[in-house]
């Protein structure tokens, strides 16, 4: 795996992070409206976890490469993209293929990264930054006031929603195991460990009149409790379903179960509002309302954090060779923030 070689991540199938593959080939050539880009940082999101048991919903076949976002520089152009793109920090949404040292990207599915915001501080608002961005912004509409309950407030897209909602004027309750407490009460959220606790009875204890918003990634039979605890005219907005990651069966039944039950939910005559948010959500419709969306959204949460009002939660960087120590570690649920592989 020398100088001049493209090396990737394999995932062959269904199973542990020491099954991952480390493989080396050719350097991609671009094509016309194209461009390669050389990695300097990629994330672990929940949705590896959940593809390395075929559990993601729309997962493509196995073998593949997964690495659902990643930063890095333009390293050469295809026939019609700017040559002065070349040398630029970009970032990008894949979905798969982002585990990787060399990526074939189309040109305008980049988003330029500002010059004052390191790879891995980029990587790590990335997905997690437009996700959070776009659930309390463009789902939830949280204004200041306003008292939502963050599920997973440690995680990566979590941590994020946290500053962000704060940003915003709200108060916030997290959910988290014990040992995120101490940093969560220090940014000033009002922390509920999930293990040990009665969810539903402590957040209404902290909040007797309901929350204006729910942020669920869980999914599952909790989801109920979710719902059961918005305020009248509050928003549900479910974006996940890691309550099942380790369950066996239709990957798809999930993700469906949750659409009918938001659905159901819309349909009573209570104020209160579900979604089920997918960053994807539009694209298939068109792309270029997506990515105009994207790079809009994504430009607030880059302002956001050059303005101190967001701090990148990196919970640790390893190199591209490390990702099983990488995916073990994101699994764990040790960690505060984003676990990042440097390729």
């Amino acid at each position: 795996m020398g100088a001049g070689a493209c090396v990737e991540v394999v995932l062959p199938g269904r199973v542990e992070p020491d099954g991952l593959e480390l493989r080396s080939g050719a350097i991609p050539v671009p094509g016309a409206g194209q461009v390669v880009v050389g990695v300097e940082a990629t994330g672990v999101s929940f949705a590896e976890q959940q593809m390395r048991r075929g559990r993601y919903y729309d997962q493509p076949p196995f073998p593949f490469v997964p690495g659902y976002d990643l930063v890095g520089t333009v390293l050469e152009t295809g026939e019609g993209v700017a040559p002065e793109l070349a040398g630029r920090r970009v970032a990008a949404l894949v979905k798969v293929g982002g585990w990787a040292s060399h990526v074939l990207l189309d040109a305008l599915d980049l988003v330029e990264v500002p010059a004052d915001l390191g790879a891995a501080q980029a990587e790590a608002l990335l997905l997690n930054g437009v996700t959070a961005w776009q659930l309390l912004h463009r789902k939830a509409r949280v204004r200041a006031g306003q008292t939502v309950l963050v599920h997973g407030a440690n995680g990566g897209v979590g941590s994020v929603l946290v500053q962000l909602a704060q940003a915003a004027g709200a108060r916030v309750i997290g959910t988290a195991t014990t040992r995120h407490h101490d940093a969560l009460r220090a940014m000033g959220v009002l922390p509920i460990d999930y293990r040990t606790q009665d969810v539903p009875a402590r957040v209404r204890e902290l909040a007797p009149g309901g929350v204006d918003a729910v942020f669920d990634h869980v999914g599952g039979p909790g989801v109920v409790d979710s719902w059961r605890l918005l305020a009248p005219g509050g928003t549900l907005v479910c974006y996940g379903s890691a309550a099942t990651r380790d369950d066996s069966g239709s990957k798809q039944w999930p993700v469906l179960k949750l659409l009918g039950r938001v659905w159901l939910w819309n349909g009573l005559p209570n104020g209160r509002r579900a979604y089920f948010y997918n960053v994807w959500a539009g694209r298939a419709v068109s792309k270029t309302r997506f990515r105009a969306r994207l790079r809009a959204d994504l430009a607030q949460v880059f302002a956001t954090a050059r303005r101190g009002e967001l701090v990148a939660r990196i919970g640790a960087e390893l190199p591209l060779e490390r990702v099983a120590d990488a995916l073990r570690l994101a699994e764990s649920g040790t960690v505060a923030g984003k676990v990042v592989l440097k390729p």
